[in-house]
C-alpha cells in the first residue's frame, strides 16, 4: 500500500535531502524507503528504479541551481555577472553536495530532454558569455571551460583536496579574476582559409 500523501515530487525531494546528508554514492531506494517509513516496493509506484530517482534529483537540482544563478546575475553583465554566476554555482554545490553530485552524472538525452532547468542553465550561461562578445563555436568552448573549471574547483574543495593553508575563498576569487581576463581576451579562431 502506498503511503498517503506520498508523490513522485515528494519522493524526489526526500531523495535529494538524503543525498545531501549521506552522499550521492550512498543513496539507495532502500535507504530512502527507510527514511520515508515505507517498504521499498511502495516507492516503485512513484519511481522506476535508482536511475529514475537520480534523474529526478538532477532535474530538481537543475531548477534550484538555475533559479539561484538567475537571481544572482539579474541586471549584471561582464565581470560582475561572471562572479555572481560562479559564486551562486559554487554556493549551491556547497549547500547541496549530494544533489550537485547527482546533477553531474551522465544521463541519456531522452531522460533529461524536457528539463526546463537544464534549458535555463544553457540560456544563463550563454547570455553571460555573449556579454564578452563571444559567438559560436566560441560560446560552447567557453561554456565548457567554465563548467570544467567550476566543477573541478568544487570537487576538490568538497573532497578536501586543497591542503595548502591559503584560504580557498581567496584562491576562488583570483581564479574568477583570471577567467574574466581570459574571456575578455578570448583567442581568435585560426584562419581556416590558409
Amino acid at each position: 500500500m502506498v503511503r498517503a500523501g506520498l508523490t513522485a515530487v515528494k519522493v524526489a525531494e526526500a531523495a535529494a535531502e538524503l543525498a545531501d546528508e549521506v552522499g550521492a554514492d550512498r543513496l539507495t531506494v532502500s535507504a530512502l524507503a527507510r527514511r520515508l517509513g515505507v517498504r521499498d516496493a511502495s516507492l516503485y509506484s512513484h519511481v522506476k528504479n535508482l536511475q529514475d530517482l537520480r534523474v529526478r534529483i538532477a532535474l530538481l537540482a537543475a531548477v534550484e541551481m538555475t533559479d539561484r544563478i538567475g537571481s544572482a546575475v539579474a541586471g549584471r553583465a561582464g565581470k560582475d555577472a561572471l562572479i555572481a554566476f560562479a559564486d551562486a554555482y559554487r554556493q549551491y554545490a556547497l549547500d547541496h553536495p549530494g544533489r550537485y553530485a547527482v546533477s553531474q552524472m551522465s544521463f541519456a538525452p531522452e531522460e533529461v530532454a524536457d528539463s526546463a532547468g537544464l534549458r535555463r542553465s544553457v540560456e544563463l550561461t550563454y547570455g553571460m558569455l555573449r556579454a564578452y562578445g563571444l559567438t559560436e563555436p566560441d560560446l560552447t568552448d567557453a561554456a565548457r571551460m567554465l563548467r570544467s573549471t567550476f566543477h573541478g574547483y568544487i570537487h576538490l574543495e568538497l573532497s578536501g583536496g586543497f591542503g595548502h593553508p591559503r584560504g580557498v575563498q581567496e584562491s576562488w576569487k583570483r581564479s574568477l579574476e583570471a577567467l574574466h581576463v581570459l574571456l575578455e581576451n578570448w583567442p581568435s579562431r585560426p584562419d581556416r582559409s590558409k
